[in-house]
């Protein structure tokens, strides 16, 4: 079976979150004030690209993130709901690859692109924890 066969472009997924105190850039110390951090909407819009392909993956496959390149354009304010929505744009081999997107409810705060990388768990962990023997 291939890895990807049940992966199709245009498929789509949208998660989302509230504002608040956690994810600010002034908890997350990705700057000074008191709004939606762009690590967090990072994190969110990785999520959505994560949870889209999971269930479709062979039992004991997972996908990892590899590069995400986006633009923080709008500040969301603390009570504000943030969704992201990550749509499967193209497929190479086990490359995942998404056009990802961030709103609040005022409209469009950031967009970008994803890829992450289909692997099967077990070898990628074992590989992973090898490195502390070095």
């Amino acid at each position: 079976m291939e890895i990807t066969e049940k992966l199709k472009t245009g498929m789509m997924r949208e998660v989302q979150e509230t504002v608040c105190e956690a994810n600010t850039a002034v908890t997350l110390g990705s700057g000074t004030l008191p709004v939606y951090a762009t690590p967090a909407m990072t994190a969110l819009m990785e999520r959505a690209a994560a949870e889209l392909v999971e269930h479709l993956l062979p039992e004991g496959w997972t996908s990892v993130g590899i590069s995400m390149h986006i633009v923080h354009t709008a500040a969301t304010p603390c009570g504000m709901q943030v969704r992201a929505k990550a749509e499967l744009t193209a497929i190479e081999g086990r490359k995942i690859i998404y056009r990802v997107t961030a709103a609040d409810e005022a409209g469009e705060i950031g967009s970008g692109t994803h890829e992450r990388f289909a692997v099967a768990a077990e070898k990628f962990l074992q590989k992973a924890q090898a490195k502390k023997k070095l």
